[in-house]
């Protein structure tokens, strides 16, 4: 069982840059893949970025490449998201995932456990 906990969203002037943490509980998080997914009104759940449970491995959404650095602290069971030069399209809640897999996927289905989210906005 894997509890996780983000943080770090607010309201953001465009341009601007957040940085999200996500909080795990349990002492095998380098065992888990992880992701960051967000959820606008309206729509679908969407991939954000995910990393491999050492670190080595990354994927980012066309949406925020080069604007987003995804990175892990496998000593402190925290994921971060560093988000730079955001947009309002980018409003959205931010939810991390973890599953025990050595596999990264895009796919929010495959992934186990969830966070409860954290707000994102961007606006002038």
């Amino acid at each position: 069982q894997v509890q996780l906990v983000e943080s770090g969203g607010g309201l953001v002037q465009p341009g601007g840059s957040l940085r999200l943490s996500c909080a795990a509980s349990g002492r095998t998080f380098s065992s888990y893949t992880m992701g960051w997914f967000r959820q606008a009104p309206g729509n679908e759940r969407e991939f954000v970025s995910g990393i491999t449970g050492s670190g080595r491995g990354t994927r980012y959404a066309d949406s925020l490449k080069g604007r987003s650095t995804i990175s892990r602290d496998n000593a402190k069971n925290t994921l971060y998201l560093q988000m730079d030069s955001l947009k309002p399209e980018d409003t959205a809640v931010y939810y991390c995932a973890a599953r025990l897999s050595t596999v990264l996927t895009a796919t929010p289905q495959l992934y186990t456990y969830w966070g409860q989210g954290t707000q994102v906005t961007v606006s002038s």
